[in-house]
């Protein structure tokens, strides 16, 4: 195969690459390493060989994934605070025009399923991954992960019982989440705390994410009245260290976010979780490592 002919088959792929890259680790810049990996091997490999270039390269990305998996879970045992998964900005546009399609990989790629993809084992989140986003047939896995069908039929059967028992089942209207969010930021910049109360459910969970490296809660804030009176000492306090702030809505993940900025720079991810009509989870995100993407 010609290098141009190779490089524009790699291209043609890359979405998928990096959609399974990026919910195997969570990681934008973990799944750019990965996937320029994939490339190497490609460009070195027999392409007479290759009879489904797709299948070749989602398999050479998924055993990648899984390594570099297996290397990044022992620093994320390390790592201070809870950990959340790197904001992506998402926009499936007209290559996902299927509104069915569309709502399965924004799932799939949401905070709360990633959260929770942190807890199975390399191999059962690449089924999940393979099969649940993307819909990869079993054999099809099983090639890829060099299992019997029956291992990889059991692995996504775990993994699915899992991934329902601990992810948070909300289906929210977009516009209800927009609007919803909305009024938390006016609330919150304002330190109205009455406000807040009535947003947030009585057991509201609040998860901050900063590395240790800005300021947010090291420890998950439980119950309305908790969170409430951190979002107002933090409104009072100010989570950034002064500048020009303004705040920008987003698609992230999949759904409705606050994408804060100081002096033109990302500093923290708002989104919430709804149910009901209410806040059911809130998610900050303010390490600066895992911004960096978003400065475009």
């Amino acid at each position: 195969m010609a290098t141009d002919t190779a490089t524009s088959e790699f291209e043609e792929h890359r979405p998928v690459l990096m959609g399974v890259a990026y919910r195997m680790l969570g990681r934008v810049a973990d799944a750019e390493d990965v996937v320029q990996d994939a490339w190497l091997r490609w460009s070195t490999a027999d392409h007479a060989q290759v009879r489904e270039p797709r299948a070749y390269l989602v398999r050479v990305t998924t055993r990648l994934a899984i390594d570099r998996l297996r290397q990044v879970q022992s620093r994320r045992e390390s790592y201070v605070g809870p950990w959340l998964p790197e904001p992506l900005v998402t926009d499936f546009g007209p290559t996902v025009p299927d509104t069915a399609e569309r709502a399965v990989l924004a799932d799939s790629v949401s905070l709360a399923v990633l959260v929770v993809l942190e807890s199975l084992s390399p191999l059962e989140r690449a089924v999940f991954v393979l099969r649940e986003a993307f819909g990869f047939p079993f054999s099809e896995i099983a090639v890829t992960l060099d299992r019997g069908e029956a291992a990889v039929r059991q692995l996504a059967a775990r993994a699915r019982k899992h991934v329902d028992e601990k992810r948070p089942r909300y289906e929210v209207d977009p516009g209800e989440r927009r609007g919803l969010t909305e009024r938390f930021l006016a609330a919150a910049a304002d330190g109205d705390l009455d406000g807040l109360m009535t947003l947030l459910a009585p057991d509201v969970r609040l998860v901050g994410d900063s590395g240790g490296k800005a300021k947010a809660p090291l420890r998950i804030i439980e119950t309305a009245a908790k969170v409430a009176r951190f979002l107002v000492g933090a409104a009072h306090k100010g989570l950034s260290a002064g500048g020009d702030a303004e705040f920008r809505f987003v698609e992230i993940n999949g759904a409705s976010a606050l994408l804060g900025l100081v002096d033109g720079k990302p500093d923290v991810v708002f989104q919430l979780d709804v149910a009901d009509g209410q806040i059911k989870d809130l998610y900050i995100m303010r390490n600066p490592d895992k911004l960096i993407s978003l400065a475009s």
